[in-house]
């Protein structure tokens, strides 16, 4: 098998399954790995963790995976993890002897090869987070590493993360990552919640993710503000309800909250009151995490996840954000007036006629009404509710939807015959 092939992604731990994957960075640190901080973090909705947060060494790793494993979580081993830091930061993976600073494929691979040894024996082990936001000279080294990986462990998933960024440079640099890397997911990070407003080039960078992750056949993820640093605030329910739901009709398959617990001010750029703080004390965000996983993300994650987006597009958003497409009427939705709201459409992997549409509000800070005019192709109209997870049917052709700030709604419509969402196994 070679690294151009189409990755097996059902295959894959968080990227296959129904379940919607929901991450988080910076976990407890060695003196707080116990069992009532793992039940804490599995208690808040979430599925994985990245390790991290001076997680140093194999002994401590293998603490974390046998307590994330009682607990049902999954774990990336990520580059704190000696081997692993050596092999992609520091050291490159090439056969040419006159590179420096290098290790040979066959040493990677037997590196590689001792923390499979160790690490898969845990059934909470879903792989490594290879490199997080590499440069474009280290691509070739995150393609090698990623690449042998897939080669010793084709169950297991080599992650990495890229930095955020606009515009043609950006999509060049996210492509030439694809191109070079190979990835089984196009994952970037950043933080649109700031002390003067939002970050309006957030759409510009997940239009721009959204279209290569689409080309590539490969989803997408996205990490999630979740702690005051560096002009950026503590978001509210509204704003972390934004972020997701932004993310969810740009395509999202997964998401990753920054941070879970609060880097020490040691580190710079002024962190501040994550979900649990230096202290190890719950804030509120805790709380309003745990409310939105449960009663919102999971749900709508499972409904979302083994769909195509098929659009994604800005309606009555004047003026219009840069980089993102306006709203174009189509045989499902054939007008949205009211107020500004992002539209989604998504369709099953084999396209059947049916579309579900997610409708989700533009701002951050106040309610709106929509009212959604449904086309020719919509016989068949019903809207989801969480509670319940299931649809109900609506009987007219127009729909009147109120989207508190940051909300959203989803639709199924398509023909009368009723559609079947094919669950990611």
């Amino acid at each position: 098998m070679t690294s151009t092939e189409p990755w097996p992604l059902a295959d894959l731990p968080l990227v296959g399954g129904a379940d919607f994957p929901i991450g988080i960075f910076w976990p407890p640190h060695p003196f707080e790995i116990n069992l009532a901080r793992y039940q804490e973090i599995a208690a808040s909705g979430v599925t994985f963790l990245i390790t991290g947060n001076y997680m140093f060494d194999q002994y401590i790793n293998r603490r974390a995976l046998d307590l994330a494993n009682q607990v049902g979580l999954k774990v990336l081993v990520n580059s704190p993890e000696p081997r692993l830091s050596a092999i992609s930061g520091t050291l490159s993976v090439t056969d040419d002897p006159n590179a420096p600073l290098r290790i040979s494929t066959a040493d990677a691979r037997r590196l590689l090869q001792q923390m499979l040894d160790e690490y898969r024996p845990f059934p909470s082990f879903a792989g490594f987070d290879v490199f997080d936001e590499p440069p474009p000279s280290k691509f070739p080294t995150v393609g090698a590493v990623t690449q042998l990986v897939r080669e010793l462990a084709p169950a297991h998933l080599p992650y990495s993360n890229l930095v955020p960024g606009n515009g043609a440079g950006y999509a060049s640099f996210v492509q030439q990552f694809i191109d070079t890397v190979h990835p089984p997911v196009l994952s970037f990070d950043r933080y649109p919640i700031l002390s003067g407003g939002l970050d309006l080039n957030y759409f510009d960078n997940w239009a721009i993710i959204r279209r290569a992750g689409l080309a590539a056949g490969i989803p997408t993820w996205v990490y999630l503000q979740s702690v005051k640093f560096s002009g950026r605030v503590v978001p509210n329910e509204a704003q972390l309800r934004w972020q997701i739901n932004i993310s969810l009709a740009y395509g999202a398959k997964g998401v990753l909250y920054f941070t879970w617990w609060t880097p020490e001010v040691a580190r710079g750029e002024g962190f501040e009151s994550a979900i649990i703080n230096l202290d190890g004390q719950r804030t509120p965000l805790y709380d309003v995490v745990t409310r939105v996983n449960k009663e919102w993300l999971v749900p709508i994650g499972r409904e979302l996840k083994p769909l195509v987006s098929v659009s994604t597009t800005h309606a009555n958003d004047n003026p219009l954000p840069a980089g993102v497409e306006a709203f174009r009427p189509d045989g499902y939705v054939s007008r949205v007036e009211g107020g500004a709201v992002v539209v989604g459409q998504f369709r099953n992997p084999t396209d059947d006629g049916n579309r579900w549409v997610l409708v989700a509000n533009r701002s951050d800070r106040t309610d709106t009404t929509v009212h959604l005019t449904f086309g020719s192709g919509a016989n068949r109209r019903e809207r989801f509710h969480t509670t319940s997870a299931s649809y109900a049917t609506t009987t007219t052709s127009t729909a009147s939807v109120q989207l508190a700030a940051g909300g959203a709604a989803l639709f199924r419509l398509g023909p009368s015959a009723q559609p079947r969402t094919p669950r990611a196994r």
